[in-house]
């Protein structure tokens, strides 16, 4: 795993944890990408909307690889996504990274987190 996207990764989530107020993880991250894309704010999801939200996290995040493409809204505003090309077969520590450098480059795009306000000086 590259040591310069785990460290970005991990300062991204001490950024977040200070407005979650909680300790975060993948999971936690990819769910609240897709709370952040469905665009309907906070609200109680059941088990089934749940894993559907991490879906179309992961869908909106693979989509600057060409993996995704988005093709619309249904009519309870749920983004949905076609397959482009398949995910390559990489072990889960790889994917993980995958995902961490996805997150990073999604929140930084969207100005939710800028990586030089969170720079300790010397």
């Amino acid at each position: 795993m590259d040591h310069d996207i785990e460290l970005r990764y991990q300062k991204l989530l001490k950024h977040l944890e200070k407005s979650f107020g909680e300790d975060l993880d993948v999971h936690a991250l990819l769910f609240l990408i897709g709370v952040n894309e469905l665009g309907i704010g906070h609200k109680k999801f059941s088990k089934q909307e749940k894993t559907d939200l991490i879906h179309v996290a992961i869908c909106t995040l693979m989509i600057p690889a060409g993996y995704y493409e988005f093709k619309g809204r249904d009519e309870d505003n749920w983004p949905h996504f076609e397959l482009v090309k398949n995910l390559p077969a990489i072990n889960s520590k790889d994917q993980e990274h995958l995902i961490k450098e996805a997150m990073l480059d999604y929140f930084l795009e969207h100005g939710y987190y800028d990586e030089l306000d969170d720079v300790v000086p010397n």
